[in-house]
């Protein structure tokens, strides 16, 4: 198979994970998704993400994990990493460099603050260390529009806010297609997930973060803000922070560099 892709689920807590891992190198990349994990989990998707992700199969052995389903009612961005801490444990795997995105990045905080051991870099990729005005309104709003089964509003608000102008010009008319598939199968989960978000403050241990750090954002970031990831740079010690000018919350798909800036960092 492709990169030697695998679709797997572990059974933890009276609960499932699902996780992809491809790759054959000796070291161990750790990816944890955002909040469309919870929408959609990473089941099935081995061969499309390691297409995507191919440029770290040759040196690194790659795991993406979803968050566990179900989700307990008060699940927050730390239990998530202890979920998350367990899984690496029973499938063996060592100190990874880190990869969060987004919701992932918040999770990916605690893991370093709480498991430090699982860590041996840490990227942050568009994501917070505490509130502020922007997350609050746009994934409250998010909420909202869950809870009154609105999945297509909240779909099309979601790519408006991620993608650069020159890339919805190109897809927006692919719109009708795409957006009657995002509703979820449990929109429990996403609320959980989206809830977990507006509760998500490492702030006061941030600078307990002893791994080597990236922290990556765009300067149009219109779900987090790019303020978020300068203050975070400020507040984690041995931290770099990368800031791409033209893109926004979705710069992970859109900027052609962005896997080779990872991968520069990891090794």
């Amino acid at each position: 198979m492709l990169y030697n892709a695998q679709n797997g689920q572990i059974e933890i807590k009276e609960a499932s994970m699902d996780y992809i891992k491809f790759g054959t190198g000796d070291r161990h990349l750790v990816m944890i998704p955002g909040l469309g994990d919870g929408l959609k989990t990473v089941k099935g998707m081995a061969l499309p993400m390691a297409f995507m992700y191919r440029e770290f199969a040759k040196d690194f052995t790659v795991w993406l994990f979803s968050r566990k389903q179900p989700l307990e009612d008060n699940a927050t961005t730390e239990t998530m990493a202890a979920d998350l801490a367990l899984a690496m444990n029973m499938l063996h795997i060592p100190a990874a460099v880190i990869v969060g995105v987004s919701q992932g990045g918040m999770i990916a905080q605690w893991l370093a603050i709480d498991y430090p051991h699982f860590v041996d870099k840490l990227v942050l990729v568009v994501t917070m260390g505490r509130q502020n005005n922007t997350v609050q309104s746009v994934v409250g709003s998010w909420i909202e529009m869950a809870r009154k089964d609105d999945f297509a509003t909240l779909t099309t608000d979601n790519f408006e806010k991620s993608y650069s102008e020159k890339y919805l010009k190109k897809y927006r008319p692919l719109y009708p297609v795409i957006v009657p598939f995002m509703k979820p199968a449990d929109k429990r989960r996403f609320i959980i997930q989206a809830q977990a978000c507006l509760t998500h403050n490492a702030w006061d241990k941030l600078d307990r973060i002893s791994a080597p750090t990236l922290i990556i954002a765009g300067s149009l970031d219109k779900i987090v803000g790019c303020d978020a990831s300068v203050e975070m740079a400020q507040r984690i010690k041995n931290s770099r922070l990368l800031i791409y000018k033209n893109y926004g919350h979705a710069l992970y798909e859109e900027a052609k560099d962005f896997n080779s800036k990872v991968k520069e960092f990891a090794l």
